[in-house]
């Protein structure tokens, strides 16, 4: 895959990480009833009307557009839930591991294909406020990365931050591999020329010895 050898090439588009994201597993309630489905990535089914059954989520999104089923919203995209986290964030200069790794990306799609699934009284109040709670919890972790990078020097060999998600690792990782590299080869001495050094590898030349002459 791009970007797993080469920082330059490793930030993907957000397209991208949706398509990957597509592969989490979500909750559906079908309104048909239907043999598995045998893929690549494994079985899943059968769908009987009513019953709860996983599917990933590209495939929860497919069948949504078709009419044919209800996606079920994750337990931690509710309102109750996001305020925890969010109030866990500001409390905490931790990453909160109480969301998914592909978060961001989830409740896009989610937000996308399946807006109407959001059970609440005033959906569109709620659908709101998971919104906005998803931008605060978003805003509270960038800050807190760019924190943590604060502390870079040219002494820092590795980085460790826990629980990120994947887009920001995919913000951070770039950023952190040219900077390690860069205090790397300014301050290796290796890679800085000597100025005694250099003089001792230049060819001494002999002032006595006798000057060729040149052919004419």
């Amino acid at each position: 895959m791009a970007g797993q050898s080469n920082h330059e090439l490793s930030l993907f588009s957000a397209e991208e990480l949706e398509f990957i994201a597509e592969d989490e597993i979500v909750d559906i309630v079908p309104n048909l009833k239907m043999d598995p489905l045998c893929l690549i990535s494994g079985d899943f089914g059968p769908f009987t009307p009513q019953i709860v059954t996983q599917v990933p989520l590209w495939l929860a999104i497919a069948l949504r557009r078709r009419g044919k089923c209800s996606i079920v919203p994750p337990q931690w995209m509710t309102v109750d839930k996001l305020t925890e986290v969010l109030e866990a964030e500001r409390n905490s200069q931790e990453m909160s591991e109480h969301l998914p790794f592909h978060y961001v990306e989830i409740s896009r799609l989610l937000f996308d294909h399946a807006r109407d699934n959001i059970p609440d009284a005033y959906m569109f109040i709620s659908l709101v406020k998971v919104r906005s709670l998803i931008e605060d919890i978003r805003d509270v972790r960038f800050h807190k990365v760019e924190t943590d990078l604060e502390a870079f020097d040219g002494r820092t060999f590795a980085v460790k931050i826990k629980n990120l998600s994947a887009m920001e690792v995919n913000i951070v990782r770039p950023f952190i591999g040219r900077a390690l590299q860069a205090f790397y080869k300014h301050d290796s001495s290796d890679l800085i020329p000597d100025p005694e050094r250099v003089s001792d590898r230049r060819p001494q030349v002999a002032h006595n010895a006798p000057r060729r002459q040149l052919r004419r």
